[in-house]
């Protein structure tokens, strides 16, 4: 198992219903924001990897579990960690954690998401390539 990458984000007014709580779906949002900044740590960009490597990555399943509620304002970290790699796919847990320096940091709401790789133009499922596959099993940037 890879280690865990972490994304810091804040809740802006943009991400909460008219009680002041994020919205649901936009957990799946600040995960996928996760994921995209992990890929790019690792030194790899999603428009980039279409155009050099004809691939692209798709979300075939999520399945989250909320526990308690982020609101307006609270600084977020976001964890995805690889916990099943496929060859051409990968299962990602994620974590959504409240805590500021200093405080006690608290788990808000956690989930798995599928990930397939796909052939960018044909839409079918195509091998993860060997440089980021081993990348992502590895965890290490370049």
């Amino acid at each position: 198992m890879s280690p865990a990458f972490r994304w810091p984000l804040r809740v802006y007014y943009e991400d909460t219903d008219a009680g002041g709580v994020v919205f649901y779906a936009n957990y799946l949002k600040f995960m996928e924001r996760a994921r995209t900044e992990w890929l790019r740590e690792l030194g790899f960009e999603q428009q980039r990897l279409m155009e050099a490597q004809g691939v692209m990555f798709a979300v075939r399943s999520a399945q989250l579990d909320y526990l308690r509620p982020a609101i307006l304002d609270d600084a977020l970290t976001i964890t995805s960690q690889v916990v099943d790699q496929r060859r051409a796919s990968l299962r990602i847990h994620h974590e959504v954690w409240r805590g500021s320096e200093g405080d006690a940091p608290e788990l808000l709401c956690r989930g798995e998401v599928k990930i397939a790789c796909l052939d960018a133009r044909q839409f079918t499922p195509r091998p993860i390539p060997d440089n980021l596959a081993a990348l992502m099993h590895a965890g290490d940037p370049q």
